[in-house]
This record gives structure tokens, sequence and C-alpha cells, in this order.
């Protein structure tokens, strides 16, 4: 288990890495040594920047295990160039066999999304979750416990992102190329623990829309 938070300091982060190497070399000393020869993940994720998501710790799988890449509530925008960067290194350099959209529930980003508040520079972001809104408001609008309102928008922010992904050049290009790869969506319980499989997973452009095919190259 990690420190008391409570304790932490700047100069208590330099000497925990210290201790934590120390622990590691005692169970393996040819941890690292192995570690830096390289990386061949199986699995990108594509889940929330916040802290208690942790993809490794969540999953019990390693470091090594898995290419993250984080952000305010596991976004996927055709513009934003640094999710199409480790995207596109992910499957056309690393060859992952999965992507996995994961979010959570009680998610930050997604309640800030469904006020009317202003937050800041941060409200462009969230302007794409307010699209997810729109386009489930007849479901969502019906439902009047808040909580699993916001349950519900996590989920489909979720599945939402998983279509855009398969809207990618990135991933139909993989597909067009027979590669093995298979997209899927994800929501995590921090109350439990249990991660949800939203049963929307895709290893192909056969259920796209025509109008976000691309052709082949």
């Amino acid at each position: 288990m990690g420190h008391n938070i409570e304790e932490l300091t700047y100069d208590n982060l330099l000497q925990w890495n210290k201790e934590w190497v120390a622990d590691t070399l005692k169970e393996d000393p040819e941890y690292f040594k192995k570690l830096a020869k390289g990386q061949s993940p199986p699995i990108l994720w594509i889940g929330c920047a916040d802290s208690r998501v942790p993809a490794n710790q969540i999953t019990g799988t390693n470091p090594g295990d898995i290419f993250v890449h984080r952000n305010i509530a596991n976004m996927v925008i055709h513009t934003d160039m640094n999710m199409l960067s480790v995207l596109d290194y992910a499957v056309a350099v690393l060859k992952v066999k999965h992507v996995i959209v994961c979010g959570h529930y009680g998610c930050g980003g997604v309640l800030a999304a469904m006020s009317n508040k202003q937050y800041g520079l941060i409200d462009n972001w969230l302007r794409h979750i307010k699209d997810v809104y729109r386009t489930y408001a007849f479901e969502l609008d019906m439902m009047e416990d808040q909580a699993e309102k916001g349950n519900k928008l996590v989920e489909y922010n979720v599945i939402e992102n998983v279509y855009n992904l398969c809207k990618t050049s990135t991933i139909q290009n993989a597909w067009n190329q027979g590669q093995e790869l298979s997209i899927h969506g994800w929501a995590y319980s921090l109350e439990t623990g249990i991660i949800k499989d939203l049963k929307v997973s895709f290893n192909s452009d056969e259920k796209l829309a025509s109008m976000f095919k691309f052709e082949s190259k």
C-alpha cells in the first residue's frame, strides 16, 4: 500500500521513490533491466484523469501491460492532436489489440457538464459532454434522480466516445489492413471497484454509418 498522503511533501515523493525501487529490487533484481528493454502492451487505455482511476491498479496489471492516455472525462475528440497522436502510435507502431474507453461513475467532468455553471477554460472541453447529453436528452430528462442521471450520462459518454474512436482514420485504416483490433467501452465504480462492460465493442466498421467510413488507402 502507498504512504499516508497527509505526510506528502515534495521531498517525500523523491524519498518514497527510492524506497519503492529498493523494495522492487528485493522481489526482482532484474525488474528495471527488463522494463527498460522496451514495451509491447496489447492494450491502449483512454481513461479519465481522475486520480482515483489508475489503469494498472484497477485491472491488476503491471507497468508495461497497458499504454495509457488520460484526460478530463475520457474524451475522444477528433481535433485533439494529443489523443490522436497517442492513438496512432499505439495502433500503428505498438500494434495494440484492444482500445478501451473507461469512464467512471461520479465523474466530476460529466457532473459539471450537467450543470449551467461556468468553470472557466474547461467549459469548452465539457461542451462535448453536453452534446452527448443532447443526443440522449429524451432518456435522461425522464430520470428524476440526479445521481442516477449522472451515472447514465457517464455510460452514454463512454459509448459515444467508443463511436468516435471507430470514426477515426487510424482505427479504420487498421481494420482495412486486416489488423486485429477491438474497441471497448467500460465504466468503473469507485464505490465497489468493479468495472462494468457496457457491451459496446467493435472489431470492424461494419456497423458504422456510411458517411463516417473512409475509403481504403
